[in-house]
């Protein structure tokens, strides 16, 4: 089967694909920040929430749900702060998707990476580590809304956890856009065989 990679390029396309995969499974598990309310442990994530108060009208009291779903709108997101986040996030996220899914198309189909093409996916991996960055920088931001007080003892705000933490899903999310920014972008330097040139 022809690459259109180089060593090097077989290695970027393995690590696009890591750095994607992590991002885009910290994005979306509801574990970047961990606390509890009504002794029930409760998770949040930029747009998904585990454990919510739900009030019961048989025993006219308010109970905790345990599970996890997504916020029922974009409006329902508790702060401004997490809803710009989960924008900026998602779109890092779709960029590193896209380019790690062509690499991986590049070990496979000749001439589909050359060392132009390479060096422009390395930019767009630069971009989406950058926008995930801003998303995870972000977040904080948004502790002082009242859900997330709730949660924490009220005693959260901008920057401050109070008595909650943060998740494995945050640093993973983390994690994929270092990696992308750091390791991806320097490999797609490399990453392309160089065009034969076609005498016309």
């Amino acid at each position: 089967m022809a690459s259109s990679l180089t060593c090097t390029g077989m290695i970027w396309a393995l690590v696009s694909l890591l750095s994607a995969a992590a991002s885009c499974v910290g994005f979306f598990m509801p574990y970047w920040l961990l606390g509890s309310q009504m002794d029930k442990p409760v998770s949040f994530g930029t747009f998904r929430r585990c454990s919510y108060p739900v009030r019961d009208e048989e025993r006219q009291a308010t109970i905790m749900l345990e599970q996890c779903g997504r916020y029922a709108s974009f409006q329902g997101i508790p702060s401004v702060e997490w809803r710009i986040c989960t924008v900026v996030t998602g779109v890092g996220c779709g960029l590193l998707l896209l380019v790690a899914l062509t690499a991986v198309m590049g070990c496979c189909i000749s001439e589909l990476i050359s060392r132009t093409i390479g060096r422009a996916a390395g930019g767009m991996q630069f971009l989406g580590g950058l926008l995930i960055g801003s998303g995870c920088a972000l977040y904080p931001l948004g502790w002082d809304s009242e859900e997330v007080r709730q949660t924490c003892n009220n005693s959260s705000d901008q920057f401050e956890l109070g008595s909650c933490q943060i998740g494995w899903a945050y640093y993973c999310t983390g994690a994929g856009a270092t990696s992308a920014i750091l390791l991806c972008t320097w490999l797609a330097c490399f990453a392309g065989k160089k065009q034969k040139q076609y005498p016309y």
